[in-house]
């Protein structure tokens, strides 16, 4: 009996994707030179994606509301009642913007606030979209730069000194208070602002021109923000957010996680995503998009952050795990040589993508770019036809 189907899922054309990498892991001809800039898998409501079975095509999420015991396993029907997690790749040619995730009680009161003074949920200022968190952990695909919390106290107060545009800062912080340096940076009236962040843009400029910096270096994203010209005024003052965060690298197929309160920005680079099935995002500049700093201010965990990389924990000499601290996901790596097989035993919905090579699964072919929905309870077997390596989501026990 079948229990792996084919999955299709969605492309979404931000402005902020790259045209070649995932037109070129997936056989894709940009002939318009579109931005790609994610692919979706899941059954998000908004672009749930298409599963290949013996009675022929349906959405995932049609499938999951039809039969949720079939499709997700009591304990995930019985928990979620829906896919907890979206699955996603990502070609990060732009900067994202500077944002937070709520927790899942700061969402709950959040959303139910925006409803009771109705604000429409596809209002421009609109916080909450849901009633959930939104957790995620990435895995690199290539050299993958990010923000990433707030920098150690003493490196955060040498730079305020050192930087000479900052030195007026430096009482603000304290020592070690992010939260009022932050919130003090952010309402300062935008002539004020301005005054700290040209001159700074400027330096910028110079020592990227001069070849003087390199991608650990803020000046090098501060500058290539405005690559394009550095305006006379309201600049955006998600530039600030660049030198007090972490500037984190990941090679190649190591990761990192992503909780509720944490201020992070993807800088450059491709990755894997996934996350929990939710659009909460709260901004905080690098975006023309609505920025609400009284609201971010209040979701963001204001502590110093030591960026864990995670390279993946041992399961098999072929699978290894990304540790994710939520109930909503978990994801790890497949590598096999080419003629090696390997067993999976699903305990919740499975899907798996392949990111190198080509492979059978249950008898399917899956080449680079493909993926597949594995249904629960169900003992896979993959066979390698060359050397592969794929990535597979599900619920943890």
């Amino acid at each position: 009996m079948q229990k792996a189907y084919k999955l299709q899922g969605k492309h979404r054309h931000y402005d902020w994707g790259g045209t070649s990498f995932i037109p070129n892991l997936m056989g894709i001809e940009n002939v318009n030179h579109l931005p790609y800039a994610e692919y979706w898998m899941g059954a998000h409501p908004s672009a749930s994606s298409k599963v290949f079975t013996s009675n022929g095509e349906n959405n995932l999420d049609v499938l999951i509301h039809q039969d949720p015991k079939k499709w997700l396993g009591e304990k995930t029907a019985q928990v979620f009642g829906s896919l907890p997690y979206l699955f996603k790749i990502l070609d990060v040619n732009k900067m994202l913007s500077i944002q937070v995730h709520p927790s899942k009680q700061n969402a709950i009161v959040g959303f139910e606030k925006e409803q009771a003074i109705g604000i429409s949920l596809d209002a421009v200022n609109r916080n909450y979209k849901d009633k959930n968190h939104k957790p995620e952990v990435m895995v690199a695909l290539s050299d993958f730069w990010l923000l990433h919390g707030f920098l150690p106290p003493a490196m955060l107060a040498e730079r305020l000194q050192t930087q000479i545009q900052f030195r007026s800062l430096i009482n603000e912080f304290k020592e070690t208070d992010y939260k009022h340096l932050y919130t003090y940076f952010m309402e300062l009236p935008m002539a004020q602002s301005d005054q700290i962040l040209k001159p700074l843009l400027q330096e910028a400029a110079a020592a990227v021109k001069n070849g003087m910096v390199t991608k650990s270096d803020p000046h090098y994203w501060a500058n290539k923000y405005y690559a394009d010209g550095i305006p006379t005024t309201n600049i955006d003052k998600g530039i600030f957010s660049i030198y007090i965060l972490n500037i984190v690298h990941l090679p190649k197929y190591s990761g990192i996680f992503q909780g509720a309160g944490l201020l992070h920005a993807y800088l450059e680079g491709q990755n894997i995503e996934l996350m929990a099935n939710s659009d909460n995002v709260l901004r905080g500049g690098l975006t023309p998009k609505y920025v609400d700093s009284k609201e971010l201010i209040q979701q963001v965990d204001f502590k110093t952050t030591f960026p864990a990389i995670l390279k993946g924990d041992f399961i098999s000499k072929q699978e290894t795990n990304y540790p994710c601290a939520t109930p909503d996901f978990g994801l790890t790596k497949i590598a096999l040589e080419g003629g090696e097989s390997y067993t999976i035993r699903s305990h919740s919905m499975e899907l798996l993508l392949a990111i190198e090579g080509a492979v059978l699964v249950d008898h399917l072919p899956l080449k680079a770019g493909d993926s597949i929905v594995i249904e629960p309870d169900s003992k896979i077997e993959l066979i390698a036809q060359e050397p592969t390596v794929l990535f597979r989501s599900f619920v943890p026990k």
